[in-house]
C-alpha cells in the first residue's frame, strides 16, 4: 500500500442497522482516518445506520450498478468494472453474490483487489432448507474469494461442508462489543412515554418486527407470568400491527410495550430483568452478547450458536427450537426467581468479557484485511 490511505468498498443489499451493518460501523469508527470507507446500500432508502458513523473516518457513498437482476455476462461484467480502483472488496450476504461472481469472473481483466465475503445467516425463504441453487451458485461465485468470514460454528459447518469451501479460505470471527458500556445504570425514564416503575419488572427483546423472529411467542409468554412482568420488544418491522393486536386478544395490551427502533442499545437493555430471544433462525445474534453484557439471563430456542454462547448456568433455560409452550415455562421459572437471574445474568456478563468483547473481534478484522491489502497491493 506504499503509506497511503488504503480504500475499501463495501457492498450491502440494505444498509439499515442489523447485525453485519452495525458491524461494519463499529470496524469502520474503530479505524477512524486509518481507512477510506466506499459504502453501497443497494437499497437506497435503507442506508439508517449510516447515522451511527462518526465523525473521523472518511465515507463516500459511489454510484454503483444495482445488485440485484440476472447474472447475465454484460451485468456482472458491468459490477466488476465498478470495483476496480479499490484495496479490498468486501461483500455481504446473498444479496451481494452476484458482486461476488463478477469478481470471481473478471478479477483478472480489471485488476481487482482481493474480496472478503461474509455470511452473517439467510433470508427468511431459507429459515428452514436452504435452496440448491444457491448453494450450487455460491460454491461457483466464492471461487476466487480471498477470504469468507462467519460469525457462527453453524455458518462454518455449511461453508465447509455445504458449500465445499477449502478450509484456509473459511474464517470464523464472532461478533464483538463494547461489553462494558452495558453494565452502567440505565435512566427509567429512557423512553418517551414508557417510564419503568419501581415495583415493574421488564421482559426484553431487541429484534426486527418481522414474522421469523416470532415475537407474538412472547406475547403469549407473558399471559403466564406475573401480573408485574412488563414486555418491551424494542424495534421496527412490518409486525407491529398484529403484534398489537395479539396482545389485545389477550387483554394484555396495557403490558405490552413496542417502543420502536433504540439506536443505543446500551442504554437501553440495562432497564431488561431478563432477555428473551424467539426467533426461529438466529446465527450469532448480537443482542444475545448484548444481553449477556448487561448480566441478564437470556431465554432462547438453541438455534445458530446460542447453546454456545451462553454461560453453562444459563443452559438449563435454552428450549428447543418451535416448542413454544417449553420458552414460555423457562420465562415463568425464571420470573420468580430472583437469585437465579442474578447468578445467571452474572455468569453470562463475565464470559462475554472474556470472549465477545468487540476489541478482540477488531484485532483479528484489521489482521485480515490489512493482511490481504499488504500481501496484494493496488498499484
Amino acid at each position: 500500500m506504499s503509506g497511503k490511505v488504503p480504500r475499501i468498498l463495501h457492498l450491502h443489499s440494505t444498509f439499515d442497522p442489523g447485525g453485519k451493518e452495525l458491524r461494519c460501523v463499529r470496524l469502520i469508527n474503530a479505524w477512524g482516518k486509518e481507512v477510506d470507507h466506499a459504502i453501497v446500500s443497494g437499497d437506497l432508502e435503507k442506508r439508517n445506520a449510516a447515522h451511527l458513523i462518526g465523525k473521523k473516518p472518511k465515507i463516500s457513498w459511489p454510484k454503483f450498478p444495482s445488485l440485484r437482476g440476472n447474472p447475465t455476462p454484460g451485468r456482472l461484467k458491468n459490477l466488476a468494472q465498478a470495483m476496480a480502483g479499490y484495496d479490498l472488496i468486501c461483500t455481504y450476504n446473498w444479496g451481494a453474490i452476484d458482486a461476488v461472481m463478477a469478481h470471481t469472473i473478471f478479477a483478472d481483466a480489471f485488476k481487482l483487489p482481493p474480496l472478503v465475503h461474509h455470511e452473517d445467516g439467510f433470508n427468511e425463504d431459507e429459515v428452514h432448507r436452504l435452496k440448491r441453487r444457491r448453494n450450487i451458485y455460491r460454491k461457483i461465485a466464492l471461487g476466487r474469494t480471498a477470504a469468507l468470514v462467519v460469525p457462527s460454528a453453524k455458518l462454518e459447518d455449511i461453508a465447509l461442508n455445504v458449500w465445499s469451501q477449502p478450509r484456509t479460505r473459511v474464517r470464523r470471527i464472532p461478533n464483538g462489543i463494547d461489553t462494558r458500556a452495558f453494565a452502567a445504570p440505565a435512566k427509567r425514564d429512557l423512553l418517551p412515554g414508557l417510564i419503568k416503575r419501581k415495583d415493574e419488572f421488564w421482559l426484553g427483546t431487541l429484534a426486527g418486527l418481522r414474522k421469523v423472529k416470532q415475537l407474538d411467542v412472547l406475547v403469549r409468554a407473558l399471559g403466564n407470568m406475573p401480573a408485574e412482568w412488563q414486555l418491551v420488544i424494542a424495534g421496527e418491522g412490518p409486525e407491529r400491527d398484529a403484534l398489537l393486536a395479539e396482545a389485545e386478544r389477550l387483554g394484555l395490551e396495557d403490558r405490552v410495550h413496542l417502543p420502536g427502533f433504540v439506536a443505543e442499545p446500551a442504554k437501553l437493555i440495562g432497564l431488561f430483568d431478563m432477555f428473551a430471544l424467539s426467533s426461529q433462525s438466529e446465527q450469532f445474534p448480537i443482542s444475545v452478547v448484548e444481553a449477556m453484557s448487561a448480566s441478564l439471563p437470556v431465554v432462547s430456542p438453541r438455534v445458530g450458536d446460542v447453546g454456545s454462547m451462553v454461560a453453562s448456568d444459563n443452559g438449563p433455560y435454552l428450549v428447543e427450537s418451535g416448542d413454544e409452550h417449553a420458552l414460555g415455562e423457562s420465562l415463568a421459572r425464571l420470573a420468580v426467581d430472583p437469585e437465579a437471574r442474578k447468578r445467571i445474568g452474572k455468569a453470562n456478563r463475565d464470559k462475554a468479557r472474556a470472549e465477545f468483547d468487540e476489541n478482540r473481534m477488531i484485532e483479528r478484522y484489521r489482521g485480515l484485511y490489512w493482511g490481504l491489502m499488504q500481501k496484494y497491493p493496488q498499484q
